[in-house]
């Protein structure tokens, strides 16, 4: 059972929580935006499902409210950030303005994070660029107990869901937008599927005996599952590779039990952003994007009254709807949200809920 609440309510109700748990208020904002819009587009397994587990991580020390964020290194058009274990939203805003800064200046940017908690919709980093009008591609991994995925011929967890996100300018509609896991499934589905007593698709998961399975409840058993990754080895190589990029070469870790950083969610992210006017062909940039975007989508569709859709537009179209009709909260995810309320001391507003 589901629930329909209007975004612009819910995220009142997050950032409250955010602010009561010790963010100031700036910080709070930009968690409950950022949470509240990949519900907003969809991605429902990185919005507010997550705010009880971040106030759980935030209670043992996990996750650091209104961190630092350094720049440790500063090379031109690089840079490294460490996020000092704050918020990845707030992280990851940082990183965007470095890179939209250094990208506009150099034409090229290679800006780094390390030490992030949970970065949230990688997508959404990608969207950030492509409003600033440049083009980027994001690798991320997590290092520490954010290892979910095994990898290709193996049975149990070894590697995270490790997305891989990519983002460029559309001057006529919705931004280009890819942000996908290198894993068949991501995590927070998982849960959300398990919210709503619902299975999971066949040659997605294992369960703890290394049998593949379709009960999400199975993933969590008390020996774990793995996750498998998408398209077999391809999947896994390139999920080995967010591993280097992300976490080895940034400083931040890959995945490893034994890593310094194993004892909580740590998420690192690489991401290099291009300006188009550096290449001094903007307008051909533009309308060469807009001939392949009416090539591709002229592909007459395999299914009646289908159409062949780019990156981007489910989301853009699920965020039209959701702004119309409210977004879809089940029962268990409400309930967490409800528990972090009160356990803040935070009154619960009056929401004009519809069913789903």
């Amino acid at each position: 059972m589901s629930r329909l609440i209007p975004s612009t309510a819910l995220e009142t109700l997050v950032r409250t929580i955010f602010r009561a748990s010790g963010s100031a208020e700036d910080e709070a904002r930009d968690v409950a935006e950022h949470l509240v819009a990949s519900n907003l587009v969809g991605h429902d397994s990185h919005g507010v499902l997550r705010v009880s587990k971040y106030i759980d991580w935030l209670g043992r020390g996990e996750v650091v409210a209104n961190a630092a964020v350094t720049v440790v290194v500063d090379r031109g058009a690089l840079a490294l950030l460490d996020g000092g274990f704050g918020y990845g939203q707030v992280v990851g805003l940082r990183a965007m303005e470095q890179a939209i800064s250094r990208a506009t200046q150099h034409g090229f940017a290679l800006v780094a994070i390390r030490n992030a908690a949970h970065l949230g919709r990688i997508g959404a980093w990608a969207e950030k660029l492509a409003e600033a009008g440049l083009v980027s591609v994001h690798f991320v991994n997590t290092s520490g107990y954010g290892i979910l995925v095994a990898p290709h011929g193996g049975s149990d967890r070894r590697l995270s869901a490790n997305p891989v996100a990519a983002g460029a300018p559309n001057p006529t509609g919705a931004h280009y937008v890819l942000d996908i896991a290198t894993s068949m499934i991501a995590e927070g589905k998982i849960q959300i599927a398990r919210n709503k007593g619902e299975s999971l698709p066949p040659g997605a998961v294992l369960d703890g005996a290394g049998r593949p399975t379709t009960d999400p409840a199975a993933f969590y058993g008390p020996r774990p599952g793995a996750i498998l990754p998408f398209g077999g080895h391809k999947g896994s190589g390139l999920s080995f590779f967010c591993e280097v990029l992300a976490g080895s070469l940034t400083g931040g870790h890959a995945s490893n039990p034994e890593s310094p950083t194993a004892g909580r969610l740590v998420n690192n992210m690489l991401t290099m952003a291009f300006d188009p006017a550096a290449f001094g062909q903007i307008a051909g940039f533009d309308a060469d994007l807009l001939a392949l975007t009416n090539w591709v989508k002229s592909s007459p569709p395999v299914d009646p009254g289908g159409a062949v859709l780019l990156p981007g537009e489910v989301e853009a179209a699920t965020r039209d709807r959701r702004l119309r009709e409210g977004i879809p909260i089940d029962d268990i995810t409400w309930k967490a949200l409800v528990e972090a309320a009160h356990g803040l001391g935070v009154p619960l507003p009056e929401l004009e809920c519809r069913g789903a």
